[in-house]
């Protein structure tokens, strides 16, 4: 048995590493937040300081007004809207069809659907920017959202928790007469709410932060997105003036961290579903 004394020696040790983490993460936000406020020779001021001096709230309305903010992020709100929309059916309806349909190559077909999480989206990117620039599609949304609508986390993560629903439940939605769909969204879509809630988050903030693919397939704010839109605000002059552009990225990073902070208990509960049993 540990003695008191080391007990709290390891509590206290724990609380260090959770400080030192907390530090980690919140000290590069202030710094983004504090930038976002000074001028541009406070930016540069040597040696660094920690407060604007003085604080200059029109790097945020210059980023607004001039620098094409306004189209990125209502390119980032369709993007992402369609891109969840198609990924969550699409996720859902293959993971309730492997959980529950038997057909010939189930058990194949999702192992294909499980090897495809391996292979780094960098590897399809010249066959994917090929097949969208013959399609005519490089700046439209077409070309940026169809390439990256097939992801198959959804498909794996809801097929196991809809393992996971009691059997009998289900057997009893099929002797009262429910079709395929009247149980999918009367029987086993409201059982699943945590985990599909966290599976809408990540998908949400993970194509909200997507760069590399409409970075190449975009060349104009048609089809930009707000991380494309901040590459090019940051390259906008010689020498980068990094006030606005750390603006912009509060701007950016501000709509996901409130969706965090909204849907953070659904998320962590549907994560972690079905990791104890008793």
């Amino acid at each position: 048995m540990p003695r008191p004394a080391a007990n709290v020696a390891l509590k206290v040790l724990g609380y260090i590493v959770l400080t030192v983490a907390v530090l980690v993460i919140l000290v590069p936000l202030y710094f983004i937040v504090v930038t976002s406020f000074k001028s541009f020779q406070d930016v540069y001021s040597d040696p660094i300081t920690f407060w604007p001096d003085p604080i200059v709230q029109e790097n945020y309305s210059y980023v607004w007004q001039s620098s094409g903010f306004s189209s990125y992020l209502r390119n980032s709100v369709i993007i992402t809207l369609a891109l969840t929309v198609a990924e969550v059916t699409l996720g859902v309806m293959s993971a309730y069809a492997f959980a529950f349909l038997r057909f010939p190559g189930r058990d194949l077909l999702f192992l294909l659907v499980i090897a495809a999480l391996m292979v780094p989206n960098e590897i399809t990117i010249i066959s994917n920017y090929a097949l969208v620039a013959s399609l005519g599609w490089r700046d439209t949304y077409l070309g940026v959202i169809v390439p990256l609508a097939g992801v198959a986390f959804g498909a794996f993560l809801m097929r196991n928790h809809f393992q996971s629903l009691p059997s009998e439940i289900l057997e009893a939605a099929k002797m009262d007469g429910s079709g395929f769909f009247t149980t999918l969204f009367r029987v086993v879509l409201p059982m699943s709410w945590p985990t599909l809630s966290a599976f809408v988050l990540i998908t949400v903030v993970t194509e909200w932060n997507q760069y590399l693919w409409p970075f190449l397939i975009t060349d104009t704010p048609a089809a930009a997105t707000l991380p494309v839109g901040l590459t090019r605000l940051q390259d906008a002059e010689g020498v980068t003036n990094w006030a606005p552009v750390m603006a912009g990225t509060v701007l950016t990073t501000l709509p996901m961290i409130l969706i965090f902070i909204a849907m953070q208990r659904q998320m962590i509960k549907g994560l972690t579903a079905g990791a104890v049993k008793g």
